[in-house]
């Protein structure tokens, strides 16, 4: 496989210096997609990112109002300085200039500008601090809006977007992204304001004192914008690179953390670690880049600032020196100059911070922005039914080009229990996945009642059809709160004539913890089987309408399938139940059993009807059951090679 979407560095950009020393992993793991050219920069989303946090921002008025205050605030006491300092200057040395009578007023006067200069700092301190307060406050706050957001998000988006979508990159931008973004109100924004006062308002007092002079001074203003502008489309394209770096990696460690078994079953550490190690080298280079880029510019920006000041004392000494500008005015200068070193220092952090939210905001924001495929309807309305009838017809699904289901049609009523079996790909699973509507038909329709569930709500046709997946994912948590997950506040009573029906209370009983027993990682703790009966359990708690059972015991021994089956033919006596499996044992009591093949039905019939007719169900019978008739005389004269394809299932 080839690294995922992004890895590969479009041609127009190789001439990039900070990429050209940056060679890229070929590949990580076995779930990487297919690479595809990473996107231009986007000059548009910097705009957009500002619009959708500004409107977060207005759910907190007070705090926007007290932040930018503070900002301007502080702006205006830096401001004030230099004017104090000069004043004071030009005051002391006419004084001076007077005699020696003046003394004890010189002195009051620097005294007097002393105090108003450390009261002024003293000042600034507080509104700066208030800044930082209320910056971080503000921003924590949006923080945590949007981290609700998304998670809310990502349960609403439909299981297609998921299947094309790893949960590694998820991870990431939910993560790594969202503070990107959050960090950016509180390192960029209140700064900008901060910096944009302090260069318009000074600007407009150096030049009305001195215009040269005032444009010697700011003459650095102008080279620092273009060093930073050009760092922060370097950084910017540098970090959306290491976003799809940190996503891989995620990635790599979610996997192996859930499948650290099979590693080290096969000892296979050494083989992970490997993989590991070229993408952690190829951020690392990247990060070191990255660094390189940020402090080369930043020293070059000093070295701007620096022959700046140079120049205005200079040349400011020599027009002090001819009385064509007061020594107060040249330190007013000097003093607004080094002022205005700390936040023109501090542009560099803005930029790449704003390079840093921009790419991650473009990247959140298309989750938070997408639409899921499965949503109620406009007028969709709850599911009240008295009888739960599921009726497929000429129901058709296909996954992008590739047609999966054709023409299903059937019914089953409450009581009434549909087996279905097929070859691995014959679309079972999806069949069952259409019913919750996890995806929709592509034609057909499927009625609950004769009601169309796409007229349903999502919440009530879900709440009514409990589906229980082959793969019994638990939560790391107590037997009980698994058992328990369709309704969290039910009785312990219930709790237990679930997991009894499921045949799994008598093993919890024995448990030192009983129903308190956590289950660990994905239920870990359990055997496969227990797992299953467990998630078993978690279904008939929630009490359906229809019960999907998708080959749920596939893990679990002959003799406890025959008690599980008992139990549940006494719970269904109400209930539209469907058992997808593969051992045919599991469908002998079903009331109709229908036979998938490339998405289509091609037998049905009870089991009786179906060993009678001789097909393809009794070849896997037969099979199944170690018959002495060969399959080839149960088949009655089909060719070899559908008998070999039937045995397949």
């Amino acid at each position: 496989m080839r690294c995922p979407a992004g890895l590969v560095f479009a041609r127009r950009r190789r001439s990039c210096p900070l990429f050209q020393s940056i060679s890229m992993p070929d590949t990580f793991n076995s779930t990487t997609v297919t690479a595809q050219p990473a996107p231009g920069i986007d000059v548009k989303a910097m705009p957009r990112v500002l619009t959708r946090l500004t409107r977060y921002a207005r759910r907190y008025p007070g705090r926007v109002v007290c932040a930018v205050a503070a900002s301007l605030g502080a702006a205006i006491v830096n401001l004030v300085t230099p004017r104090l300092l000069g004043s004071a200057v030009n005051d002391a040395h006419r004084l001076l200039a007077q005699g020696g009578v003046h003394a004890d007023a010189t002195r009051h006067i620097l005294l007097m500008t002393a105090l108003m200069i450390v009261g002024a700092c003293a000042l600034r301190g507080v509104l700066t601090g208030l800044q930082g307060y209320f910056g971080e406050n503000l921003a924590q706050k949006i923080g945590y809006d949007l981290r609700l957001e998304f998670f809310e998000k990502l349960q609403s988006l439909s299981f297609a977007y998921h299947d094309v979508t790893h949960s590694g990159d998820l991870i990431a931008r939910g993560m790594l992204d969202l503070e990107g973004v959050r960090a950016f109100l509180e390192s960029a924004v209140l700064r900008i304001i901060t910096l944009a006062l302090l260069v318009g308002v000074g600007s407009w007092r150096l030049i009305g004192t001195d215009p040269s002079l005032g444009l010697l001074a700011l003459g650095f203003v102008p080279f620092v914008v273009w060093r930073a502008t050009r760092m922060g489309v370097m950084l910017r394209l540098s970090w959306q690179r290491l976003q799809q770096l940190m996503s891989e990696l995620t990635l790599g460690m979610e996997e192996n953390l859930q499948g650290v078994r099979v590693v080290r079953a096969f000892a296979s550490q050494a083989f992970e670690l490997a993989k590991f190690e070229r993408v952690s080298q190829a951020a690392l280079r990247l990060s070191n880049m990255r660094i390189t880029v940020r402090m080369s510019s930043m020293s070059t920006m000093n070295f701007a600032y620096y022959v700046s000041m140079g120049l205005v004392l200079w040349v400011g000494g020599h027009r002090v020196q001819h009385g064509v500008l007061t020594v107060g005015s040249l330190t007013e200068f000097l003093t607004f100059i080094s002022i205005l070193q700390q936040p023109l220092r501090q542009v560099g952090m803005i930029v790449n911070s704003s390079a840093r939210a921009t790419s991650s905001g473009a990247r959140l924001f298309a989750v938070l922005d997408a639409e899921p495929a499965i949503r109620d309807r406009d007028g969709a309305h709850g599911l009240v039914s008295q009888s739960g009838t599921l009726r497929f017809e000429s129901v058709e699904f296909a996954y992008g080009a590739r047609t999966v289901l054709s023409d299903i049609s059937f019914e089953v009523k409450p009581g009434q229990t549909l087996g279905i079996i097929g070859p691995p790909g014959s679309g079972k699973s999806t069949l069952a996945h259409l019913i919750p509507r996890f995806y929709d038909v592509a034609a057909g329709r499927i009625t609950i009642d004769g009601i169309d569930i796409r007229d349903l709500t999502l919440a009530s046709l879900r709440q009514a059809v409990s589906l229980v997946q082959q793969e019994a994912f638990l939560f790391d948590t107590s037997i009980h709160d698994n058992v328990a997950y369709a309704d969290p506040d039910v009785e312990n009573e219930r709790v237990v004539d679930a997991a009894s029906l499921a045949q799994i209370h008598d093993h919890v009983d024995r448990l030192p913890l009983g129903y308190k027993t956590r289950v660990g990682e994905r239920g870990v703790a359990l055997s496969g089987g227990q797992r299953q009966r467990l998630s078993i359990a978690r279904g008939l708690l929630a009490e359906p309408l229809i019960l999907v059972l998708d080959d749920s015991t596939a893990a679990i021994d002959a003799l406890t399938e025959l008690q599980v089956r008992a139990a549940l033919q006494r719970k269904s006596s109400r209930i539209v139940t469907l058992i997808v499996a593969h051992r045919l044992g599991s469908l002998m009591h079903a009331d109709e059993i229908i036979v998938l093949d490339e998405g289509r039905i091609v037998e049905r019939g009870t089991h009786q009807q179906l060993l009678e007719y001789g097909k393809r169900y009794a070849a896997l019978w037969a099979l199944q059951n170690n018959l002495a008739r060969p399959a080839a005389e149960i088949h009655r004269g089909e060719n070899e090679n559908g008998i070999e394809a039937e045995l397949a299932l």
